[in-house]
């Protein structure tokens, strides 16, 4: 993680003690989860604001934008927003962020292909395997927009991991993308494939809440020389 102000450190504090909130309280309730959710918001735009030069705003505000409608789909998801289908508005919600968080990366560095491909090739298999290869528990079209979405976080690990590569700053943002393919995975053997173990809610948001926030900071690696 990059070097960090003392607002910034008095945020992810918050962030770290809803965290362990959301994990103690996980089967009685979820605003715990939401609230470190619009901490991470407040964190983002925070970052935002102490952008200076033309590339860190513009990386900023990418990520800002990802991590807003992030939380979007973090309500839907908790059926605080109506929806008909919730999981298909927190994929669509979530799915929006990712493309905010590719279009910060590839617009501040050039893309590292080889990385892209590599994560392209392992979200393709394992969204196979755990989507399309599963029992019909999902339409085939819920199932090929599934494979999609996954496709595309996938790609945010890839252009993430590629940008770390680079700039090794970054590696906490490679490190979130990667998270948060993992996260959706899990949630996929659930939701397609009717796979669950006891301690899969908490590896769920173990994984889910520190990619948002790796990835969060992320804008603070812009700020170092």
């Amino acid at each position: 993680m990059p070097p960090l102000d003392l607002i910034a450190w008095l945020w992810v504090g918050a962030w770290v003690f809803l965290l362990l909130l959301g994990l103690a309280r996980m089967r009685t309730a979820s605003w715990p989860r939401l609230a470190s959710s619009f901490v991470l918001v407040v964190l983002v735009w925070y970052g935002y604001v102490l952008a200076e030069d033309l590339s860190a705003v513009r990386y900023a505000g990418f990520i800002a934008a990802g991590m807003s409608v992030g939380l979007v789909g973090d309500l839907y998801m908790a059926r605080v927003l109506p929806a008909p289908s919730r999981e298909l508005a927190g994929m669509l919600a979530f799915g929006l962020g990712h493309i905010f968080y590719i279009t910060a990366v590839v617009t501040y560095a050039p893309v590292g292909w080889i990385a892209w491909i590599i994560w392209l090739l392992i979200g393709g298999l394992l969204g196979y395997f755990v989507v399309l290869s599963s029992t019909q528990l999902q339409p085939p079209a819920i199932r090929r927009g599934a494979l999609g979405y996954t496709l595309l976080l996938a790609s945010t690990a890839g252009v993430a991991t590629g940008l770390a590569l680079q700039q090794p700053l970054f590696s906490g943002l490679a490190v979130g993308a990667a998270l948060f393919l993992v996260s959706d995975l899990l949630i996929a053997l659930d939701l397609f494939a009717n796979r669950k173990f006891p301690a899969m809610n908490t590896l769920i948001w173990l994984t889910y809440g520190p990619a948002q926030a790796l990835i969060v900071t992320s804008i603070w690696s812009t700020f170092q020389p």
